[in-house]
């Protein structure tokens, strides 16, 4: 603690860095449990001969947070993959990405570090369409590069590593950079893949429509079942509770023992004052002595014990007050009885 009590610099950057950081975290655990109160809230919706009928009893033909689960289908032409024959899709995604070793100067070691060089998306209109075949009823997908989690499969996937010669690799020690290689990958929406779509579900003339919500709720267009998307987000929500109690108990353990710190200062503090004011006290009892009695003794008795003559001359304050015993019984830092100043060294004082 600092001087007046008030905590130090690093003790008030520990305990702000703390609360910021807390803050933070508890921001994020809202975000995540209000997504997983949405997801729980979501109106599941079958898609079957029923569904328009659905929309038309709705508020403005729409269901604000709704679950449609169906497969991929086409709605004019497919995808083709570049790399694989055969594989048709409505989503396509390539990216080239740079693999390289860079050179840490603090730690001293080469750490891997990954760039994207280049991604392209492809996109063609697609719908959602019953797993059962027949059913007649179609789901147009809107904006699906928005969803937060979009599902796409990994079809290719190749690593060209890097040709170095004996120059190049001495170059690369020189630039603290080591090339490993370029990874080339596809991934692709593939037609018939099961897919379960949560958002805003719109009856626009005779479309059906899937769009991303206008309440701010998450957009999703997931290959995984409904139930396993809401068990990941309630996964995500209960982790990033327990980060934010973790980090506001320390938070809180921080405060306390500045808190702490901050009440035995106010209690020494506290009973120094009354020590000085007994001091006070017992220096006017004998001054009204000394003048009742005019007694030489009293004048040079020492203003602690009150029966030893004063012998000790304190610097650098100049006080003579005390005997060499009370001197010696004073704690640590010795400080003078009168001023409080620091007593830096002691001269026994003789009479004559």
């Amino acid at each position: 603690m600092e001087g007046g009590g008030r905590p130090s610099v690093a003790q008030a950057a520990l305990l702000a860095a703390s609360t910021a950081l807390t803050a933070l975290l508890y921001s994020v655990y809202r975000q995540k449990a209000r997504v997983a109160r949405g997801l729980q809230g979501a109106k599941r919706i079958r898609l079957d001969g029923e569904l328009r009928a659905v929309l038309l009893e709705a508020p403005g033909r729409c269901v604000p947070y709704a679950v449609i689960e169906g497969v991929v289908q086409s709605v004019k032409e497919t995808l083709s993959s570049q790399f694989v024959e055969n594989c048709k899709g409505v989503v396509q995604r390539l990216t080239l990405q740079e693999h390289k070793m860079v050179w840490n100067r603090t730690t001293h070691l080469w750490n891997d570090y990954e760039k994207i060089i280049h991604q392209r998306t492809n996109t063609t209109p697609f719908d959602l369409v019953p797993q059962e075949d027949g059913a007649g009823i179609t789901v147009r997908v809107m904006k699906p590069l928005d969803a937060a989690e979009l599902s796409l499969e990994t079809v290719y996937e190749k690593f060209h590593p890097s040709v170095q010669s004996f120059t190049d690799v001495i170059g690369h020690y020189i630039s603290g950079e080591r090339p490993k290689g370029i990874q080339e990958t596809e991934q692709m929406l593939k037609v018939g893949t099961a897919l379960t779509g949560v958002g805003e579900l719109v009856l626009d003339n005779t479309t059906i429509k899937l769009q991303p919500p206008k309440q701010g709720m998450p957009y999703y267009l997931s290959a995984v079942d409904f139930d396993s998307l809401l068990q990941k987000q309630e996964s995500s929500v209960r982790y990033w509770k327990i980060l934010t109690v973790l980090f506001g108990f320390a938070t809180c353990t921080v405060l306390f023992f500045i808190l702490r710190k901050q009440y035995r200062h106010h209690r020494e503090q506290r009973h120094l004052r009354q020590m000085q004011d007994e001091f006070r006290q017992a220096q006017e009892r004998l001054m009204r002595e000394m003048n009742a009695e005019g007694g030489e003794t009293l004048k040079n008795a020492c203003v602690i014990c009150l029966s030893n003559i004063k012998s000790c001359v304190f610097l650098e304050c100049g006080h003579v007050c005390s005997c060499k015993e009370c001197y010696q019984a004073l704690s640590q830092p010795k400080k003078c009885p009168i001023c409080r100043q620091a007593i830096s060294r002691v001269v026994p004082l003789y009479n004559s």
